[in-house]
């Protein structure tokens, strides 16, 4: 096939939540743009293989807690059984319905989807390697790097019908009786939380000293002990020094954090240690875009060194690995692309949120990181047990604690641990957002009877001033 040529305003190379957004915003300012998609499918790790199907499992973890604790309720439920076979039909259906989501968003903004593999060629050009035939040259003005991210493995180990990564644990053919997970952080404790209320004995091994590592400390806390109590086996400070297959699934060698060597078998074992930029192979050795550890280092409005380069998402050093941020920067780089007034993104207000049970959620500083930086700070904390709507849902698990400045009252973190924290957490992002003051919160009439009415608790708490605690 002759070599074929085409040209665009921006090509966006990667099609998950920081590109999509990225090419449409972008087609919205009169831009021309294309989407360079190695898979056959839109919507990356994320849609596929990562965010939305673990949260539609998640989700139908939840219902089945539900029904186990009908009786508390006033309801008679007998008999109920959970259908692996329909739970896992659903996920595919909703992953599916928002892929042909984002088919029609493009042809609703005239992007378009161009298959293949993509290699920087030079300053505006792009090699494509479709999945049949021959490679051709695509020309753009601007270029957005955003391709995401992988499983980490442990040295020597690669993803197989035993050794699970992300993706190979979200299709087992039925819940495992044991499974054993390397690594406590989100992605770790969601799957800790899932497969436990599937049936599944599930243990965590964990290296550092803490769960969820970059949660506030006394988070990590609450959450371990709700772990123990749902009898999920938690060791932390565990070195792992073996990882093989048996006979009948996997054995790992592991080192406590008292020094004591142990072994366990389980029918799995998950990897979950973390992620990698995928940059591998896309030729930017050839250009004046820098590396670290494999990332691409940018500037605040996501531009590279090399000149009309961009990257978003989980390749960009030092960029939290969430989508929601890629989302976010995909759309500082399609309006500086356009020309559009813009600012830099502030990562200390962009929310983390670990959907276990309970849920997790925290935006801004620490309790540790003020200390460390030596800010003068108040804390405020409001448990679940004094909240009314807590109480008609039956979960009374956990608290929200707000960090403020000493002087000024200046809301400089958040941390929430309990029921639909990753929803309550909206009101602190944009809280942050809009630089309040707790007192400022005090001040704003929250709905009686809610769960977010526990940040106005949290909030009265800072000055000392509780109502319901």
């Amino acid at each position: 096939m002759a070599e074929q040529k085409r040209e665009y305003d921006l090509a966006v190379v990667g099609s998950g939540p920081g590109g999509y957004w990225a090419a449409i915003r972008a087609a919205e300012y009169g831009l021309s743009v294309a989407v360079v998609e190695k898979d056959n499918k839109l919507g990356g790790a994320c849609l596929h293989v990562g965010c939305i199907p673990t949260k539609a499992l998640l989700h139908t973890a939840e219902v089945l807690d539900s029904f186990r604790h009908a009786l508390d309720f006033g309801i008679q439920a007998e008999g109920f059984a959970l259908d692996w076979g329909k739970l896992q039909a659903r996920k595919d259906q909703i992953v599916a319905k928002h892929a042909k989501g984002i088919e029609f968003l493009f042809r609703k903004n005239k992007v378009e989807w161009i298959r293949g593999a993509a290699q920087w060629a030079g300053p505006g050009k792009l090699r494509i390697q479709p999945p049949e035939g021959e490679a051709w040259e695509l020309r753009a003005r601007d270029l957005i790097l955003a391709t995401g991210s992988s499983a980490r493995m442990l040295p020597g180990l690669t993803p197989s019908d035993k050794i699970l990564s992300n993706i190979e644990i979200l299709s087992l053919p039925a819940p495992p009786k044991a499974l054993i997970i390397i690594g406590a952080g989100a992605v770790g404790i969601e799957f800790a939380s899932m497969y436990k209320r599937f049936g599944t004995e599930v243990t965590v091994l964990e290296m550092l000293p803490r769960v969820l590592p970059i949660e506030d400390e006394e988070i990590s806390k609450e959450m371990e002990k709700h772990l123990k109590k749902q009898k999920i086996t938690v060791h932390t400070g565990a070195k792992v020094s073996q990882v093989e297959k048996t006979g009948a699934g996997v054995r790992i060698g592991f080192t406590t954090a008292d020094g004591k060597p142990q072994t366990l078998e389980a029918d799995h074992v998950l990897v979950a240690v973390g992620r990698a930029p995928n940059t591998a192979g896309l030729g930017l050795e050839k250009s004046r875009v820098q590396l670290e550890r494999g990332f691409i280092k940018t500037d605040g409005y996501m531009r590279t060194a090399e000149p009309h380069v961009y990257a978003i998402g989980d390749v960009v050093f030092a960029s939290p690995q969430l989508a929601h941020v890629a989302s976010a920067e995909g759309l500082v780089a399609a309006a500086h692309i356009a020309g559009k007034p813009v600012s830099p993104l502030n990562y200390l207000k962009s929310p983390n949120c670990t959907y276990c049970e309970p849920q997790v959620a925290s935006v801004g500083l620490t309790e540790q990181a003020l200390r460390q930086q030596g800010v003068a700070y108040k804390a405020g904390k409001f448990t679940f047990q004094g909240n009314s709507k807590a109480t008609i849902l039956g979960q009374h698990e956990g608290f929200i604690k707000i960090l403020a400045d000493a002087g000024t009252g200046t809301v400089l973190g958040v941390h929430m641990i309990g029921p639909l924290v990753t929803e309550l957490i909206s009101e602190a992002v944009l809280g942050m957002q809009l630089e309040v003051a707790a007192d400022e919160l005090m001040g704003t009439i929250h709905a009686h009877p809610t769960l977010y009415e526990a940040m106005l608790d949290a909030a009265n708490s800072v000055y000392g001033l509780t109502i319901n605690s």
